[in-house]
């Protein structure tokens, strides 16, 4: 299998435009998915301290015996250390067994009080999450810049960053995220925060890139197109995101979709105009909860 094409971020560094993710469900069993996901090609991984995942994948990392510096490594900011960048940062590194990380990500724009366990989250009486007003994201930002002129992580950029929320971050920001990393499947095309990215110079990075559960992978376009290149649904939507430049990090435990999901087809243009009209500005993965708001933001805060 050829290996993955690489994408120049804004700082000259490169990252394979496929890479596996490694998210909290896969805790038990990250590090037997890391050694297949190796051996099938894999060499760009996605992970964040939240997830508790950083001490698998340095071990099966080391144990392939395979370099450090072929490996592309996200890990992420949690939104309840957003007060403790530097130290939230050398956690991981010390759960990752590494001195360097190739990306540094702040996964969330809001902050939430830290309780001592990761996902143990303050509510109020409706259940919505608490958040708190300071620090701001663009001051957890200007310690993560601290970080990259440090050279322990190669690049930074956010998650689940709108166009507001960007607009805000560059008051203050000095070093331009590298990537962006938001939710991004065909029902939610997302293309002006996409057309956004181009124009600042931000890689778009796209989680659950084949659509949450499902509900895309069903749709009958997207069932009609894998059948005329005689591949799943998945490997379509996956080559879709790849047609638009995007980034994409699926996950998968099974070895064989793992192969599958970097063994991707070349969709004719017709397809992927079939497929960007399925936009329908829908989120799978992160919706807004019945009090309107997703972590304790509010629609409109989130730019969403």
């Amino acid at each position: 299998m050829p290996p993955i094409p690489l994408v120049e971020l804004n700082n000259g560094t490169k990252i394979p435009i496929i890479g596996h993710a490694m998210t909290v469900e896969a805790c038990d069993a990250t590090k037997g998915w890391m050694l297949t996901a190796i051996q099938a090609g894999y060499r760009h991984i996605d992970t964040a301290l939240l997830y508790g995942t950083e001490k698998a994948i340095g071990e099966a990392i080391r144990e392939s015996g395979i370099p450090r510096e072929e490996f592309f490594i996200t890990t992420k900011l949690p939104f309840n250390r957003q007060d403790r960048v530097a130290e939230s940062f050398d956690l991981s590194l010390r759960n990752l067994g590494m001195d360097y990380v190739d990306l540094y990500l702040m996964h969330w724009p809001m902050a939430i009080p830290y309780r001592g366990a990761w996902l143990d989250l303050p509510r109020d009486a409706d259940g919505s999450v608490i958040t708190i007003d300071s620090p701001t994201f663009n001051e957890s930002y200007a310690e993560m810049e601290k970080i990259y002129a440090s050279g322990r992580a190669k690049a930074i950029g956010v998650s689940n960053f709108s166009i507001k929320t960007l607009e805000e971050l560059f008051q203050t920001a000095t070093v331009v995220p590298a990537v962006n990393q938001i939710e991004r499947h065909p029902y939610l095309a997302e293309s002006d925060l996409i057309a956004y990215h181009k124009r600042k110079g931000i890689a778009t990075e796209a989680y659950s890139p084949g659509g949450h559960g499902n509900t895309v992978r069903e749709d009958l376009i997207i069932k009609e197109i894998a059948a005329k290149h005689g591949v799943s649904p998945t490997q379509v939507i996956l080559a879709w995101q790849i047609a638009g430049g995007v980034i994409i990090i699926p996950k998968s435990d099974k070895e064989q979709r793992q192969k599958d999901n970097i063994n991707l087809p070349t969709l004719d243009e017709e397809d992927v105009e079939k497929i960007n009209g399925l936009d329908r500005g829908e989120r799978l993965c992160n919706r807004i909860d019945k009090n309107g708001k997703f972590w304790g933001w509010t629609k409109e805060r989130l730019g969403w």
